[in-house]
């Protein structure tokens, strides 16, 4: 897919660039926590003003109510780009403007005033028709930023042309929120493997009991459908449960945990694979030239079932192929067990992922394509 690149504005030397990044960091009381989605800019930042450019940067962070919010204010992250990147502005917080998710011509117009270029960098965000998004493109010569063409580098060819073997692994709660992704990566991977909360929806389609487990049983018929297919699917055969009175996140209410085989008992919950579905998934990693990991195989932010993703992911670091997450959960969960440095590539964007594996294009890329310059 060819989109704009950095290269493709010309001579940048006192331009000033609007560049649309993901800040959109964890903060606890008023100071972040993980500056990693900053740091993801640092090359594209550099790129610009080496060359003499004038950088003014936009995010969203959070979920403001399209109004000032002081929960949500880009201070801290205005204090660590002053020192990861002197001399580059940061404008409030996008979202402050109800015209940022409304895509509001007016607000673009506001955005773009006395900008030269405009530059996308924010892969977390570019599925989403908002105005810094697909709006800039449209009157500003603009390319794609170096992390988020380093992004459709990587993802795109998955779709299409992966090195063999190549296998997915999925998990997250619910199968319905990635039947797309599922679909379209069914036709190019050679094995699937599923875990999380959506593999009790897989298991009840092979006539398997779930217990209290999460189930989608409006799915079930989706997902015998997929299994009676061409397509090579792994589900648990033995999973780590929670017995009755149990409370995930809190080992204190008490609640047994146990490891029982492919059926969940009444009453009880599954909350990660067993040791034995780990150790399988394992040696399919072991042998594949590429993988794709999106969505923990268990609630691994509850050390009682942190189990299967902690193998999961020790897996991928591991891996002889090339490695891939796709952001979200995963990523969170590579960067706890200490593995994210030994992952190929590490996604910034969890549902852009998807939604680029699933669609092959995104509102943001298409926007760069309209370009004046594209």
């Amino acid at each position: 897919m060819s989109v704009p690149t950095l290269e493709d504005l010309g001579d940048v030397a006192g331009r000033r660039v609007l560049l649309r990044a993901d800040f959109n960091v964890p903060i606890a009381d008023g100071e972040i926590v993980d500056d990693f989605r900053i740091r993801a800019a640092l090359p594209t930042i550099g790129w610009l003003t080496e060359r003499g450019a004038t950088v003014t940067a936009c995010t969203h962070l959070g979920r403001p109510k399209g109004a000032p919010d002081p929960k949500y204010s880009v201070e801290p992250v205005r204090r660590r780009l002053a020192e990861l990147a002197p001399g580059v502005e940061l404008l409030d917080n996008l979202r402050f403007d109800p015209g940022e998710t409304a895509n509001d011509p007016a607000f673009v117009q506001r955005l773009i005033e006395g900008q030269d270029l405009y530059v996308n960098d924010a892969f977390g965000a570019s599925h989403r028709a908002h105005a810094s998004i697909v709006g800039p493109p449209q009157f500003l010569p603009s390319a794609a930023g170096r992390l988020l063409q380093r992004e459709v580098e990587v993802l795109l060819p998955l779709r299409t042309d992966p090195q063999r073997p190549f296998v997915v692994i999925l998990g997250g709660s619910k199968v319905s929120d990635k039947l797309g992704v599922i679909d379209a990566l069914s036709k190019v991977a050679d094995a699937l493997i599923i875990g999380g909360g959506m593999c009790f929806t897989f298991l009840a389609a092979q006539g398997h009991s779930v217990g209290a487990s999460l189930l989608e049983q409006d799915q079930v018929e989706t997902c015998r459908r997929l299994l009676a297919s061409d397509v090579e699917i792994h589900v648990p055969h033995d999973i780590t449960v929670l017995g009755p009175g149990g409370k995930i996140g809190d080992p204190s209410a008490g609640g047994e945990v146990r490891q029982v085989g492919a059926d969940v008992p009444d009453g009880w919950m599954g909350l990660d694979i067993g040791p034995g579905t780990a150790a399988e998934f394992s040696d399919i990693i072991a042998g594949a030239r590429t993988v794709l990991w999106n969505g923990p195989m268990g609630v691994f932010e509850d050390p009682r079932f942190a189990a299967g993703t902690r193998v999961v992911a020790e897996a991928l670091a591991d891996a002889r192929g090339f490695t891939v997450i796709g952001g979200g959960d995963s990523a969170a969960a590579a960067d706890q067990f200490g593995v994210a440095d030994r992952i190929d590539h590490v996604s910034t964007g969890g549902g852009a992922s998807l939604e680029l594996l699933e669609t092959g294009d995104l509102p943001g890329l298409e926007a760069l394509r309209g370009a004046p310059n594209a």
